[in-house]
């Protein structure tokens, strides 16, 4: 079973219920969420996301992970691979959100490389998706440089597969 990818400067590793403060600094952070449709979560909707997160790891063996930098062993994201059904087929959701101090640095394309190659490689044989606003262009941007092309027609979401 997954429980941490290590890549040249992160370990993303299974979250825990212990997790809770930095995520909910990471989930709770308004800019962090400036492109969540729902906005920024509370910590008590935080919380219930964190426990499905974890739950993901128990019943599937995949889920999303707490992105930490590997020299300062501080949590700098939140990412990865969560089994989700996509147009009426099984899918992996790939997801990332990132502390605004961590942008422009490129964790989040680290982190999602890593995601995707051991989808791959070792995965559940899934397709990896990327489901993302029409107006988030650094989300648009990763997904592309990962090889995933657009896909779908709906009017507000933006799909992307991999090629």
């Amino acid at each position: 079973m997954l429980t941490e990818l290590r890549t040249e400067r992160l370990l993303l590793r299974r979250l825990r219920p212990d997790d809770l403060p930095a995520v909910v600094q990471i989930q709770g952070d308004p800019a962090a969420n400036r492109h969540n449709p729902i906005g920024t979560a509370s910590p008590a909707r935080i919380a219930q996301q964190l426990r499905c997160w974890i739950a993901d790891w128990a019943e599937h063996g995949i889920g999303y992970w707490l992105v930490v930098d590997a020299v300062t062993e501080q949590a700098v994201g939140l990412g990865g691979l969560r089994p989700c059904e996509h147009d009426g087929a099984p899918a992996l959701n790939m997801f990332y959100r990132f502390r605004p101090s961590a942008w422009g640095r490129g964790l989040a394309l680290e982190m999602a490389r890593a995601a995707v190659d051991w989808a791959e490689r070792e995965g559940p044989g899934a397709p990896v998706v990327v489901v993302t606003t029409r107006d988030n262009l650094r989300s648009i941007r990763l997904a592309e440089r990962l090889g995933f092309r657009r896909a779908g027609s709906d009017p507000f979401w933006l799909e992307f597969r991999r090629s």
